[in-house]
């Protein structure tokens, strides 16, 4: 197939910015990587591009790599071996990316990230900025977690939910996420003939949460469950989602076409990217423990959270730090930036605003969390 047709899936044909997402399952095999996969993504992405979309690449593959290149047969290593894999495969897969696209005419960008990097603000919109403009000039940008310095605490997990910042990063239109099996299935693969895809997903179902259980490759960090999550982080963001079989030849010319292959995650409610970028990419530094009524005041009333509804500070934290609001129940109902630190919180917890300067000696508004600096996490996946 080559160039783009109109669809069945308008979502789909219509998505002009596009993130696609390559697991290792796709890209290697037992660590060795496969030329005509990576050659046939290569020839697909080139020719969205020439038909006027755009396209950024988050992609796994560099641990498998280095495995193999260091005589390692299997994925169960230590943190620091898996960095050091890293190290040694990242610089074969950027040259084979290279090399791919070099023969389509494109140039490629190496774009490597950490959470902690991107949950800062100010990094966050300099690599939007940087992106962007790498797509604006036609140069295909190859995103990967900076597994060479990420640690188990400030990692993503696994490329799939990256690739979920990434499309919000950038504002697309619709993640692409390719796996090896067409999409996802009520059973898994193998399981019986009366396994059966998932057409077209509306809304995430505990039916689908029970689907999306299953096993992961020896080197990948994701199964399907995290693809369900990326899945559910990127269609807040507004980006319809597409799980599809990555090994067949055009799929990345049919999902853009709007074609019935694999799965589609439909869009809802549309988080702005602040908020997005609140949720999904921010790691909290502490909680705040809330009363009923402010339980109520911000989820349904779209209030700020003022120190009255306050019960609990826990952890440490400063101002403008991201912090997790929960009930008495421990259950996290939103997310939001501080104006006040958590030693100036707790002086003011349940007292009124009037009282704020008294305690302090200052104030930094009525809100210890404005509305505009907070997200409910009533849609998030638990």
């Amino acid at each position: 197939m080559s160039g783009i047709q109109s669809s069945a899936r308008p979502a789909a044909a219509k998505a002009r910015r596009i993130v696609v997402k390559i697991g290792s399952s796709v890209l290697t095999r037992d660590g060795e990587l496969q030329s005509r996969v990576l050659g046939n993504i290569a020839r697909q992405v080139s020719e969205l591009f020439d038909a006027g979309r755009e396209v950024a690449i988050v992609s796994s593959g560099a641990i498998a790599i280095g495995a193999r290149e260091l005589g390692w047969n299997h994925g169960d290593r230590s943190i620091p071996e898996k960095q050091a894999a890293a190290a040694v495969g990242q610089i074969g897969l950027i040259e084979h990316y290279r090399r791919r696209f070099a023969r389509r005419g494109r140039r490629v960008a190496q774009i490597l990230v950490t959470r902690s990097g991107l949950a800062d603000r100010e990094r966050f919109i300099n690599a939007r900025h940087t992106l962007l403009e790498l797509l604006r000039i036609g140069v295909v940008p190859i995103v990967n977690e900076n597994d060479t310095v990420a640690t188990e605490e400030i990692r993503f997990g696994d490329n799939d939910n990256l690739s979920a910042t990434v499309a919000n990063l950038i504002g697309a239109d619709m993640l692409i996420i390719l796996t090896d099996v067409d999409g996802l299935y009520q059973k898994p693969p193998g399981e019986g003939p009366q396994s059966k895809l998932f057409d077209v997903v509306e809304r995430v179902t505990p039916e689908i949460e029970s689907a999306a259980a299953g096993s992961t490759s020896a080197f990948g960090r994701g199964g399907m469950t995290t693809k369900l999550e990326a899945a559910q982080a990127a269609i807040r963001c507004g980006s319809t989602t597409v799980f599809c079989n990555g090994r067949k030849r055009d799929v990345l010319l049919q999902v853009a076409a709007g074609e019935p292959v694999g799965t589609i995650f439909l869009t809802g409610n549309r988080l702005a990217s602040r908020k997005h970028w609140l949720a999904f990419t921010t790691r909290t530094q502490g909680e705040l423990v809330l009363d009923d009524g402010a339980v109520r005041a911000i989820a349904r009333g779209g209030k700020s959270l003022l120190p009255a509804g306050i019960v609990e500070v826990r952890g440490k934290f400063r101002v403008g730090d991201p912090v997790a609001c929960v009930d008495s129940s421990g259950r996290a109902v939103a997310r939001g930036l501080v104006a006040y630190a958590s030693d100036a919180v707790e002086r003011i917890a349940r007292r009124s605003t009037r009282e704020i300067t008294q305690m302090l000696g200052y104030s930094n508004g009525d809100e210890v969390i404005h509305r505009n600096d907070l997200v409910l996490l009533e849609e998030l996946p638990e």
